[in-house]
């Protein structure tokens, strides 16, 4: 189907692809993977058209062409789903697709098609609800279902499962694994290296944009090809081993009650927990992203006497919003880094002063901001967690989306908050950097740090929190001790079955 050789593409001194040789057969699953950094995304937008490489060549189907464009790349028939989602949030599902595919194509037809996938595919979608409103899964089938309605013979799938629940993963692998039947290719990008044994019939490995390996993932173990990857062996996360003890509760919330924001939103529904110095607790499942928006202050609370009740070592907070939180000691790491977590067209010393300039004296002070400080502080963050890019100061954009993770993380981290709540903390990182973001959070918890894990991964929560809850149709769980649970009584809280997701009135030091 594919054949790429000896594809080189520079930035600067970068050498981000070098003599980089792939093939793709039909009807096949190939894994591309590698750390973050490694020209992945480089190749793979050469490969759609989106950049022209310095040397190499392309032949599809056995003719030697040029991809100028992504139409061209379409017209080919190479569809590619993006790890960053390129939809506009002020218009419609069916007017987003319709933005990709031929005006012959009227939003009638575009309605009557997408339906159908839909159903097909078991991809649900209600083609007139805006994006805006959609959950990042939703959103991720819309960008999938689109590349469906250009009917490609090669689909590019970018870390496709970063968000994504456990069930709706599967239902992706279902969905793949009826494309590649009925005769299309997939090229496979993803830092799960369980998912590659699990879908890939062949793999490529790059490291600092060479190939390294070739292999067959179903041959390897995890942490044969984790190595692989990064050239070394992955280290094993040290678990926290939290103590209770008598000490007051860091962050505690009180029947938190609240309307969904939208027509597609979860209304959160007397969600009580406490999370104690030292604790790590993980949080899966659905009406993740309204919790974090909670406990951050993006969303205001209106309390009671006896509901609606957030503190901070007995500190009422649902008041304040985000600066005056991070005053108090509170750090946050939001689900959707690009746009969200790290304004794309800013400096990555720009984006330090955004987020700390208001909680942080050192860094801005009545008015004047000390770019020296934001330049330290960046530096620091780059090199303690090892973000790669490339020139000193770029913008956020310009990192891979693993390096932007990292820095994202580690700009929340570098000023030892008291408190953290992150969302979705090793989403897009390869095995390496994901190990390094566990055990930095695992380490912050021995400091005496309380953390707030919330996470589509249930791996990443078994390996790092010490208490596990879900959250489903809005309502939380009791947290009970990782050891007094599995990942499959969990994954059935995920999905709404199960008996502890009744009448949440258990004391909260009971649970936690």
């Amino acid at each position: 189907m594919l054949r790429l050789t000896g594809i080189t593409k520079t930035f600067g001194s970068l050498t981000a692809n070098d003599s980089i040789d792939l093939e793709i057969g039909a009807g096949e699953v190939h894994g591309l993977v590698g750390e973050n950094g490694a020209g992945k995304s480089t190749l793979v937008k050469i490969l759609y058209g989106s950049l022209q490489a310095d040397g190499g060549t392309v032949q599809w189907q056995g003719e030697t062409i040029d991809i100028t464009s992504p139409a061209a790349a379409r017209n080919l028939g190479i569809g590619m789903v993006f790890q960053h989602f390129s939809l506009f949030e002020a218009l419609t599902v069916a007017e987003n697709i319709a933005l990709a595919l031929p005006k012959s194509f009227g939003l009638s037809r575009v309605r009557e098609e997408l339906t159908a996938l839909s159903a097909k595919y078991g991809l649900p979608l209600e083609p007139e609800t805006r994006i805006a409103d959609l959950s990042a899964g939703e959103r991720q089938r819309v960008e999938i279902i689109r590349v469906l309605m250009q009917e490609p013979k090669l689909i590019v799938m970018d870390e496709p499962t970063s968000v994504l629940t456990p069930q709706e993963a599967d239902q992706l692998f279902v969905v793949l694994r009826q494309l590649v039947a009925e005769g299309r290719s997939v090229l496979y990008i993803s830092h799960k290296l369980d998912e590659v044994q699990r879908l890939c019939n062949s793999a490529t490995i790059l490291r600092h944009g060479w190939v390294v390996a070739r292999c067959l993932p179903s041959e390897h173990s995890k942490a044969a090809l984790a190595q692989m990857m990064v050239g070394e062996a992955v280290a094993q996360v040290a678990a926290s081993n939290f103590d209770p003890s008598d000490a007051a509760p860091a962050l505690t919330a009180q029947d938190v009650t609240l309307p969904a924001q939208s027509a597609f939103g979860v209304a959160l529904d007397q969600i009580s927990f406490s999370v104690f110095p030292g604790q790590i607790a993980g949080i899966a499942g659905n009406g993740q992203s309204e919790l974090f928006d909670v406990l951050s202050g993006e969303l205001a609370l209106t309390a009671s006497d006896d509901a609606n009740r957030l503190s901070v070592y007995d500190v009422g907070i649902e008041h304040l919003g985000i600066a005056a939180r991070r005053k108090l000691g509170m750090a946050f790491v939001c689900e959707e880094r690009l746009g969200h977590g790290a304004a794309p067209d800013f400096a990555l010393t720009e984006n330090v002063t955004l987020s700390r300039g208001r909680s942080d004296d050192t860094l801005v002070h009545r008015g004047f901001v000390f770019s020296a400080v934001a330049r330290s502080i960046k530096d620091r963050v780059c090199d303690v967690f090892d973000v790669r890019k490339g020139s000193k100061n770029p913008p956020a954009r310009a990192l891979s989306g693993g390096n932007l993770q990292k820095f994202v993380v580690g700009r929340e981290m570098d000023w030892n908050p008291k408190i953290i709540i992150i969302n979705q903390p090793s989403w897009g990182v390869d095995a390496g950097a994901a190990s390094h973001l566990r055990q930095a959070l695992v380490d912050h918890a021995r400091a005496g740090a309380a953390c707030v894990v919330i996470s589509q991964d249930l791996d990443e929560i078994f390996e790092i929190a010490d208490t596990i809850a879900v959250i489903s149709r809005g309502r939380l769980s009791p947290m009970v001790p990782k050891n007094d649970t599995t990942r499959e009584e969990i994954g059935l809280l995920m999905a709404n079955v199960g008996s502890a997701l009744h009448d949440n009135t258990v004391e909260s030091r009971d649970v936690a």
